[in-house]
């Protein structure tokens, strides 16, 4: 699996589906390679940030900033393993603990006010101030039962967001 170029075997496959705990079938996980050697452009067997921003849908992405410190220098396994919360198939949690990551953006297993606030002026544009995005922000998280001084950790955001129907689905054509 190291040469981009090369086919996958049944074992690569297979190895690709534990990995991604069986979220994709083994037709989808060949599509997927097909879209990954495709991106891959100088076959160098990951995807570099330049070649993610070559995807429209990515690059428009007002989070596409921090989903590139997440997938910078992925190969294709991983590639697999982070589209897997996108999959149909993916549980509420694994779609959090996602959400948890672009928040976290330091990867110290925390959200502080600032990095949700980071994200709400990532999400708004110019559409808000910074002293409304703080009022909101203080707010929201006055409702929930937490202070501008609150550290949110991933067990806070599953209690936040686990009742919710989260709807975060890429389709992968099969041909």
């Amino acid at each position: 699996m190291g040469n981009a170029s090369s086919m996958l075997t049944q074992y690569d496959i297979e190895e690709v589906q534990d990995h991604c705990n069986h979220l994709f079938s083994q037709q989808e996980i060949l599509s997927l390679y097909e879209r990954f050697c495709q991106l891959d452009r100088n076959a160098k067997g990951f995807i570099s940030s330049d070649e993610f921003l070559s995807v429209p849908e990515f690059a428009m992405n007002p989070l596409s900033q921090r989903l590139l410190k997440m997938v910078d220098g992925l190969n294709f396994k991983d590639f697999v393993a982070f589209l897997s919360a996108f999959s149909p198939k993916a549980g509420n949690t694994r779609k959090i603990e996602l959400i948890f990551k672009v928040y976290d953006s330091d990867c110290n297993g925390k959200v502080s006010f600032n990095d949700i606030l980071e994200v709400l002026r990532d999400l708004s544009g110019p559409f808000m101030t910074d002293e409304q995005r703080e009022q909101v922000l203080i707010q929201l998280l006055k409702e929930a039962g937490y202070t501008k001084d609150s550290y949110l950790l991933l067990d806070d955001f599953i209690k936040v967001f686990g009742s919710s129907n989260l709807r975060m689905e890429v389709e992968v054509p099969v041909d």
